[in-house]
């Protein structure tokens, strides 16, 4: 097993690369990161802490769709939140298409999926301000046209309950949101997070926070390596 892990300011990727049974091979180079990833020269790739936008945007190259989802655990509970990318997530159609791919993701991995569909207030704020009107009117459109297909349920603003449901797909009203969200989570109250996957893509990258400690590193590592022995016993299978 064969992970490339981006080596940037953040040098705390090289000491999770030495607390990992895998070989990790380090690169401070964007291009090269998706090079060897791209080649078939690994089976994998962490972002670790080299720039997310010049990564994707090679990748986006092969896989103009392509989008992010982070991989949390709270209390032993496992779920995505989407979209995490702060221009990621705009308009319906977007929406529908990140759950189309979370769900075929935690599919993939053997997880029931159960999808919660969050926007800007309660019911009930639908006339505080045409800010809050759109977020919720989008939130009804996208949980309509996907029910008939997925297990949704939109839970407006309260993230909380949706949590207590046991969701493990959360999709939030914009990526800026969701990139708050994680931030809040994560590098303020310690939520464990094994990175962000790549859906869209037939590689596996997972990105991590330029933010993120060795242990969450770590985590993203052996998530990496998880997720191609899953991709290898699949294509043997």
């Amino acid at each position: 097993m064969k992970v490339v892990a981006g080596l940037g300011q953040n040098r705390a990727v090289a000491e999770a690369a030495r607390e990992v049974d895998f070989d990790v091979i380090l690169t401070e180079s964007e291009d090269e990161l998706v090079q060897m990833l791209l080649n078939g020269e690994v089976d994998a790739a962490i972002r670790g802490s080299l720039s997310a936008s010049k990564i994707l945007a090679l990748l986006r190259r092969k896989y103009p769709q392509l989008s992010r989802a982070s991989f949390l655990e709270i209390k032993g509970h496992k779920f995505l939140l989407t979209p995490v990318g702060i221009d990621e997530g705009e308009g319906v159609e977007e929406k529908v298409h990140l759950i189309e791919s979370g769900v075929k993701f935690l599919e993939d991995i053997h997880i029931k999926p159960k999808v919660a569909v969050l926007s800007g207030g309660r019911a009930q704020d639908k006339d505080r301000s045409q800010k809050i009107h759109d977020s919720i009117k989008e939130g009804e459109i996208v949980t309509a046209i996907t029910r008939d297909k997925y297990p949704v349920k939109h839970y407006f603003i309260l993230i909380e309950d949706a949590v207590a449901d046991d969701a493990n797909l959360i999709l939030a009203p914009d990526g800026i949101s969701g990139n708050l969200i994680f931030r809040s989570l994560v590098l303020v109250g310690g939520v464990k997070s094994h990175g962000a996957v790549t859906l869209g893509t037939e590689e596996i990258l997972i990105d991590t926070s330029r933010s993120q400690k060795k242990e969450g590193y770590v985590r993203a590592l052996k998530f990496a390596a998880y997720l191609a022995r899953m991709k290898k016993l699949k294509n043997e299978g």
